[in-house]
Order: structure tokens, then sequence, then C-alpha cells
């Protein structure tokens, strides 16, 4: 009987995941709000059908979000990890103290008790890590401004879980003498009963231990692993490594993200690591999504019942402060274009490790029973409300901010039967139209800038605002009927957005696409756009041939060694292509060979004689003056 209840279950919950998380990906909203409305429908309160296993399954989730910071460790390396210093200890350290003191303070005007104040401050300033993250991921916005900024902010606040665990108690005492006398007290027990002294040793050398362990033991255990050609022992390996980190960490009182976020990154340098990210994902984005569906499930809809007005009111109040806090932060950091707006909507909710907090408070006899329950409550309606937050972000405040800085309305194109279409007419598209126009070629030019458009209204070039992302738009530009579409524009996700729309729709269309870098370049290629040209790659070139004239070289000479450099690099694209995309590790050997290759074969070429097939210069007069260059140093 307790094997079909467990396997009732499995199928409830995989069940639930399976239906809704598609349906919410169709509707356009993240996998997140997905698995919470799942969580909701099979929760008690629905169709009951999970109970209070749904909290004891809770805890075994978490584990989902310990993953999630290993594995983003791991594409996070050391180097990076010291530049954002100021962005952890500063945005972080501020966000953490400013939204404690102003959820403080609100409290303390609610009737809370001032230790109890500062608690729920402390608790509930904290945000949700995993939905954040997810989200991030999801979107690709790790990257970009306010992903790098809410990132660093997470980080902080994981390391903050510690400190808080140790203020609650000492917040506990102030309640009155019954909690002194408490058993709690009595029953500490290993690292917690220790001195301050001695734990915070023991928390040194076990950081130690874990950097020790993944900078110089853990390649010859996975090479030894590796070597077994036994996927699955690899597997177990992995997840051994990741769960004894989080053992570790839990038993000396610090946060087990924390520690195998710490072994992810001393792991980033690794040659393993893209196989610990790919052996790890699985397990993460299951036990993320059983996490999720576990809060859905956990909301206590009886609370919400008898007070409905009361409870909506703190989850409004509590996502209003936390937004005008991160917003003011936002642009007191300068973040600008609206990034602002999306990193405070991303980290408005509350956090998974309230729930910890919130129990951990109320065994600690600080929360009674019904204040327990309230901030539970609060705590999951705000983590199941900030995925409508990002799509209200989407929807409604990012267009209005980008007509409100652009403070222009996109033009109508007007229907074109150009030959060619260029989008974005900015410092490098603006030489390749200049060229065309100067050669009789008509083009239709589209750019988003519409500072950029006014500018060259008034010196006479046609150009139209408009947005090419948008399929009317290039539509309207005659995109059926072109030959050549050149993508110049510097918003790269967007070129790659626009590239792969007009190859699936109109794959007679050449395109030229502008790539910032080579991996840029590469990403084109992945769709089938093999016409790239970096954007500083020849202007670079030219100025290091520039450099060689001065250095001592003759100007042949000079040419001669960039159009080598040039060739070379146009022969090993393909190749560092394809090592690109199927093994990392094996892309950066290869480049540092091509590296040495190029430098063997430049010291070699500088002994070859002129010979007749060289057309970039006359012969005979580079061999007078060569001989002229012989003959004064013979007569010096």
């Amino acid at each position: 009987m307790h094997n079909q209840d467990f396997f009732f279950q499995a199928l409830i919950y995989l069940l639930a995941a399976v239906i809704s998380v598609p349906l919410a990906k169709k509707l356009g909203m993240v996998s997140v709000l997905g698995y919470l409305l799942a969580g909701i429908i099979i929760g008690p309160f629905v169709f009951g059908l999970v109970g209070q296993e749904a909290d004891d399954l809770m805890h075994f989730a978490e584990f989902g979000v310990v993953l999630m910071l290993f594995v983003i460790g791991l594409e996070l390396e050391p180097a990076l990890l010291w530049k954002m210093r100021k962005s952890i200890f500063g945005l972080g350290g501020l966000q953490v103290l400013i939204t404690s003191i102003v959820i403080a303070i609100t409290a303390l005007l609610f009737g809370f008790q001032l230790n109890k104040s500062v608690g729920i401050g402390l608790i509930l300033a904290l945000s949700s890590t995993a939905i954040v993250l997810q989200t991030l991921t999801e979107k690709g916005l790790l990257r970009n401004v306010a992903g790098k900024s809410a990132f660093s902010v997470l980080l902080f606040q994981d390391i903050m879980v510690v400190p808080v665990l140790a203020i609650i108690p000492l917040l506990a005492a102030l309640n009155g003498p019954a909690t002194l006398t408490g058993s709690h007290l009595d029953e500490m027990t290993g690292v917690a009963a220790l001195s301050g002294w001695l734990q915070l040793l023991i928390i040194v050398a076990t950081i130690a231990a874990i950097i020790f362990l993944g900078r110089f033991l853990a390649k010859y255990l996975f090479r030894f692993i590796a070597e077994t050609n036994l996927h699955e022992v690899f597997t177990a390996m992995a997840l051994l490594l990741v769960i004894g980190i989080a053992l570790a960490m839990d038993a000396i009182g610090l946060s087990p993200a924390l520690g195998t976020f710490v072994a992810g990154v001393v792991l980033a340098d690794s040659e393993y690591r893209h196989e610990l990210e790919t052996t790890i994902d699985p397990f993460k984005g299951l036990l993320l999504g059983l996490f999720f569906i576990s809060v859905g499930a956990s909301i206590n809809f009886m609370l919400l019942i008898e007070d409905p007005f009361r409870i909506i009111g703190y989850v409004l109040l509590l996502v209003l402060l936390k937004f005008l806090v991160l917003l003011f932060l936002g642009r007191f950091f300068r973040l600008k274009k609206g990034y602002e707006f999306l990193f405070a909507f991303l980290l408005a909710q509350s956090s998974e490790f309230a729930f910890v907090l919130v129990s951990f408070s109320k065994q600690s006899q600080f929360f009674e029973e019904k204040t327990a329950g309230l901030l539970l409550l609060v705590v999951a309606l705000s983590m199941a409300l900030s995925p409508l937050l990002l799509l209200f972000n989407d929807k409604a405040v990012s267009p209005i901010l980008a007509r409100w800085q652009n403070k222009l309305e996109f033009d109508e194109v007007e229907a074109q039967e150009n030959p060619i279409i260029l989008a974005g007419f900015g410092r490098f598209g603006l030489i390749v139209g200049r060229l065309l126009l100067a050669n009789g070629f008509k083009v239709t030019i589209i750019d988003n800038n519409p500072a950029n458009v006014k500018v060259l209204r008034t010196f006479g070039f046609k150009l139209y605002y408009g947005d090419v992302t948008r399929p009317q738009v290039l539509e309207s530009a005659g995109i059926a009927n072109a030959r050549l579409l050149i993508l110049s524009m510097a918003e790269y996700d967007n070129a790659l957005k626009v590239a792969k729309y007009v190859k699936n729709k109109y794959p007679g269309v050449e395109i030229m696409a502008r790539a910032k870098d080579i991996y840029h370049a590469f990403e084109f290629v992945k769709l089938n756009v093999k016409n790239t040209h970096r954007e500083m790659f020849n202007s670079g070139l030219e100025l290091g041939t520039r450099a060689l004239e001065h250095l001592g070289f003759a100007r042949y000479e000079a040419h001669r060694s960039a159009r080598f450099f040039k060739h070379h690099e146009e022969e090993i694209f393909m190749e560092l292509y394809e090592h690109w995309l199927e093994d990392r590790n094996r892309f950066i050997q290869e480049t540092r060979r091509f590296s040495e290759q190029l430098s063997e074969t430049l010291a070699a070429e500088k002994n070859f004689s002129i010979h007749e097939a060289d057309s970039a210069w006359d012969v005979e007069s580079i061999r007078e003056e060569a001989e002229s260059s012989l003959k004064s140093q013979k007569e010096q």
C-alpha cells in the first residue's frame, strides 16, 4: 500500500507538471508560474490530491536550489566573480539593509513588537533565488545589466541567511524569560554548541577544504571516474560531490546553496565543467519543478478566506515596498534604459529561504503559530505573484518606457521594392550604406535609434525609424522581393532573431551580418548565415599594420603580414566553429594551437624571398628598395 501511495503521488506531481507547464509556456508565461499553478490545483484547497506530504517534499525539493547554485557557479570564473564584488557587497548589502529597515518600520506601524518587526524585516528582505534565476535563465537575461545586478543581490542574500539564523534566537530572547528557559538552547549540539571562535575556525577550514578539493583533487577524481567510460558512475560522483558539500555546509550552520556555489566557481576552470553541468542540469530542473509545485500546494488558503483583504493587502504592500527600494537602488547604481524597473520587478517577491527562517523562528518560540502562518502565506503568495509582475513589466512597463525614452513613434515604412534592406544606420551601417548609395544602388534603410534618425535626416539621408524585429516592418520594407538584407544593427541579440526569422520565411534572401566578435559570428553560422563580418576586425588589422610599420617593418612586409593573418583567420574559422559547437575545451586548445602555428608561419615567412606571385606591390621597385637597404647596411 505504501508503494502504491508513493507511485500515485509521483503520478499526480508529474501529470500536473506535464500539463500545466506547457500550457503556461503557450500563454507566454515562465515555467515557474505553471509549476505554482499546478501546485495550487492539486493542493488541499482545490482538488486535494496531495496533502501534508507537500511540506515534506518541499524540504527535499529545496535541494534543487542547491543544484542550481552549483550550475551557476560553474558558469562563473573566479576572476569574473571578483569583478562583481562591489555589486555583491555594495548593491546587495544596501538592498538587505534598507529593505529590512523599511519593512521593520512598517511592521512596527501595524502593531508588531519591535523585536518581531526586526525579524520580519530581515526575513522578508530576502528574494527568491529559485524563481529569479530560473526566470533569468529562461529569458536569457542572466548576462544583461539587470540580470547581473539581481544575481549579485541574490548571492549576498544567500550569504545573509547565516547571520539571520544567528540573530533570530537573540531576538527571541527579547520576547520574555519564558523563551530563555526553553529546551531549544539545551538541545544545541555539534558546531552550534561551540564558542564563537571555534565556530569561525571550523567555517574557514570547511570553505578552505572545499576550495582545495575543487582546485586540486577534483580533476584527478573525475579523471579516474571518466576512464571507466560509465556515465552513470560519473553522474553518481557529481551528485556525491554536491550532496557532500551541502551536508558539510549545513553541519557548520552555513547555507548549503552558498557552499555548492563556491564549489561551482572553483570548478569553473576545470576541463570537466561542461560534463558536470550537463549531468547536474536534469536533476536541477526536476527538483526545482517539484519545489515550485510544493510551494503552490502549501499555500494555506483558509487564512486567506478568513481575512482576504488583510492578506492581499500585506502581499501587495510587501511587493510595493521592495519594488520602491529596489527601484531607488537601481537608479542609485545607474541602471538605465528600463533595466532599473526589470531589476526591481525581478526581486520584489520574498524568498524560499523565508520558509526555513519562519519555521526556525517558530521552533525558537520567536513567532507564535498565527504569526508564522500569516508570514508563510504572505511569502508563498508573493512568490506566486512574481511571474505575473515580470509579465506586467514585459507587456506594459517596457513598451511605455521605450516610447517615453525615445519620444518618437515608429514610422510606417512605405511599401518598398528596393533590392537591398539595411537594418541599422549607426557608425558601422553608415559606412556600408554610403558605399552602396554612392555606387547607385537603391537601399531601404531602417534604424531604431530616434536620435540617430533625426541627425541623419538633416544630412539628407532617407531612413525610417522602425523596429526590424517586427515582421510587419520587414514586410513593408519589401523583404519578399529583396536580394540582400544587411544586418548592421548594434543590438546583437535582435540581429540573430531577425536572421532566424528571415532564414525560415525567406530562404532566398542573402543575409550579411555585422558580428560583435567571433562568438557572435558563430551564432550566425548556426543559423546558416555564413557571410558575417566582425565589426572591429578590419579596423584592428589596419591599425596593427601601421603599428608594424612604426616598429620597423617595411610597408610591404607589414601589409603582407596583415594579409596572411586575415587569410589564416578565414581559413580556420569553420574548424574553430565545429570545435566551439561540440567541445568548448577543445575549442580553447585549438585556438591556442592555431595562434602558435600562426606565429611560427609568420616567422618563417620573413625568410622567404620576394617572388613574382606577389601582386600587392611593384616587385621590381621592392627589389630595388631591398638591394639599396642591404647596400647601405654593408657600408655602415
